[in-house]
Parts: structure tokens; sequence; C-alpha cells
């Protein structure tokens, strides 16, 4: 059964973070994927009978090679890709151990301070989530 064109495409994602190896200062994980040409935060869509939650678990895995501690939820943000409604849910996550390698969907990965991320975002809605980070991390 497929799903109507009403029905928006699931995808759940997370705000990758961890403390600078160098100066432990917060940084942000970006994923540039050369099939947009975009940099944004680690998403994916859902696979069949999958929680939100665990799939932005797995795409972070799958994106960046890093495993991470997802945290707070964050916003669902809601827009329409390739002429579909599409709903993603976000985590905060810290990242623990991994190394990334580079692979079809992904190519790169930058950490940055949350300032360069939110100015190397492509899309707008993107730098939302960076201040909500921010927000979650200091309240925490």
């Amino acid at each position: 059964m497929h799903a109507m064109n009403g029905d928006p495409v699931l995808a759940a994602g997370c705000v990758l973070w961890r403390h600078s190896p160098v100066d432990g200062e917060l940084e942000i994980c970006l994923v540039h994927r050369p099939k947009y040409d975009d940099w944004s935060h680690p998403k994916g869509k859902l696979k069949r009978g999958e929680a939100p939650l665990d799939c932005a678990v797995r795409e972070v895995e799958e994106e960046t090679g890093h495993r991470c501690v997802p945290g707070p939820q964050l916003a669902t943000l809601h827009y329409m890709a390739n002429g579909r409604p599409k709903r993603v849910s976000y985590w905060a996550a810290q990242a623990t151990e991994g190394h990334f390698t580079p692979n079809r969907e992904v190519d790169r990965v930058r950490w940055l301070p949350p300032a360069a991320a939110r100015e190397r975002v492509t899309q707008m809605r993107d730098q939302g989530l960076v201040d909500e980070l921010l927000a979650v991390l200091r309240h925490a």
C-alpha cells in the first residue's frame, strides 16, 4: 500500500554535538550531501515500523560514522520536498565514539562552533535547530 500524496514523508534526525577534542568548546556536526550539494543535520527517512528516535540514531551513525547518546527532543519540521509534505523529528544527541568514512550519501562532515554551523547550513529551517540545541544544553 503506497502512501497517498497527502501523507507526509516521515523522517528523523539529530543535531549532533560534542565537546571539541582541541579546546573543549561545543561543536555541531553538519553533513554534506553531494546529491543536493547542501549542508544539513544528519537525518533520513523512517523504515517501515521504525520509531522516529531509532531512525534518528541510525541515520547519525550511517551518515557521520558516530554513535550518539540522544537527549531532549527538538523541533519537528514540516516542509515540502519533491512536491510532498515532509515531517522531520529532531533530537539533540551527543556524539560518542566513531569515525567518518565518506559514502555515497555523505561525502564530507564538518564539526563547527554553533555560530559557524548556523551560517553553514543551507536551509534556513536548520538554523533554528542550532539555536534550540544551545537552549536545551544551557538548561541541561
